[in-house]
C-alpha cells in the first residue's frame, strides 16, 4: 500500500498519467470495495482539487451516497434522475458541460458547474458511479472521460 501521494505537475493528462500507477499501488491487494472508493475518492481530490468527488453505490432502485471528498452531498438518487441517475440507466459517462442546462439536474451544490459522471461495472451490471463535480463550466473532456474510466477499471479489477 502507498503511503504518499506525489502530486504531478503539467497538463491534465500527464496528471493523469502520474496518478494511475499510484492508485494502482494504492489499492493493489485491498479488496474492499468501500476502502479503494475512500482512498481513491480522495486522491483525485488531492491531485486535482474538484470541487467534489466521490461515489455512490447502487441500492436496488437507487444510488446512495459512499465515499466521497468535498461539501455535503444528496443522499439517494433514483435511477434515470440526475447526471448520476442517467449514467446508471444509460450505462455510459456522462459529460455535462453545464448542469444547470441539464433537464432534471439534482443541484446539490450551487457551486458545482460541470459534472462527469462514470459508471461502474461488475462483470456487466453497474454496481456504483462515480462523481465529478467542478465550480467551473465545461470542465471536463475526453481526456478526464478516459483516465477516469480507467480509474474505474482498477478500483473494480479486484472485486
Amino acid at each position: 500500500m502507498a503511503e504518499e501521494l506525489y502530486i504531478a505537475q503539467g497538463t491534465k493528462e500527464m496528471q493523469y498519467q502520474a496518478l494511475l500507477p499510484q492508485l494502482d499501488t494504492l489499492i493493489a491487494g485491498e479488496d474492499n470495495l468501500i476502502a479503494n472508493m475512500a482512498n481513491i475518492s480522495a486522491v483525485l481530490k488531492a491531485q486535482f482539487d474538484f470541487f467534489w468527488v466521490g461515489f455512490y453505490l447502487v441500492n436496488t432502485d437507487e444510488l446512495v451516497l459512499g465515499p466521497f471528498q468535498g461539501p455535503l452531498a444528496c443522499t439517494r438518487i433514483r435511477k434515470g434522475k440526475g447526471v448520476c441517475g442517467q449514467a446508471w440507466a444509460q450505462r455510459k459517462t456522462c459529460t455535462v458541460p453545464d448542469v444547470d442546462a441539464f433537464p432534471g439536474h439534482i443541484a446539490c451544490s450551487s457551486v458545482s458547474k460541470s459534472e462527469i459522471v462514470v459508471p461502474i461495472f461488475k462483470q456487466s451490471e453497474v454496481i456504483a458511479v462515480l462523481d465529478v463535480d467542478s465550480e467551473y463550466l465545461n470542465y471536463f473532456d475526453a481526456v478526464d472521460v478516459h483516465y477516469l474510466q480507467e480509474v474505474t477499471r482498477l478500483l473494480t479489477r479486484g472485486i
